[in-house]
């Protein structure tokens, strides 16, 4: 199994991904920023994580090669996504047939560094994806919501997605 932990920043999730999927499977670790996916390459190697793998990706595109993740997560990192629609879009076909996106965020504005689980739910459905479920997190007023990604003769053209209204977030 190859999961994606997208967003990965300083490794929190990678790092424990690592040793669950571990001998077989393993993480790619994406981020935007390079300067924390070196880091990370430090850490894993002290650790001697060897089925860690990196990739650089930009604010609308992960950047994965294509059918390359059975799994994907992104925790408190998808507010922080300015294109939603394009980064949703291009990250669909490194997913696996049958994979899932977990996504773990804020019951908050995105201004507030959250995303309410309905703009949640409509931006990824604009995209194709679909719901398989949500989960309620203990504590915070945080949540974890699976969808599966669009299938290829499902996929819509970019110019076919719907932005969705963001009343109270910075979208």
């Amino acid at each position: 199994m190859t999961v994606g932990d997208i967003g990965a920043g300083s490794g929190y999730h990678t790092v424990r991904l690592s040793y669950l999927v571990a001998p077989a499977g393993s993480v790619v670790a994406q981020d935007v920023t390079r300067d924390y996916l070196i880091e990370l390459a430090r850490r894993t190697k002290l650790l001697k994580l060897t089925n860690v793998q990196f990739a650089l990706g930009e604010t609308h595109d992960p950047r994965l090669p294509a059918s390359s993740l059975d799994a994907a997560i992104l925790v408190h990192m998808y507010h922080e996504i300015a294109q939603p629609y394009a980064f949703l879009y291009n990250l669909a076909p490194a997913l696996k047939q049958g994979a899932r996106v977990g996504i773990v965020d804020l019951e908050l504005p995105t201004s507030k560094h959250g995303t309410p689980i309905e703009l949640l739910r409509c931006e990824l459905t604009a995209v194709g994806y679909r719901e398989v479920a949500t989960y309620k997190l203990a504590g915070d007023g945080g949540y974890l919501a699976v969808f599966s990604p669009p299938e290829v003769a499902d996929r819509k053209s970019p110019r076919d997605i719907v932005a969705c209204r963001d009343p109270v977030g910075t979208r």
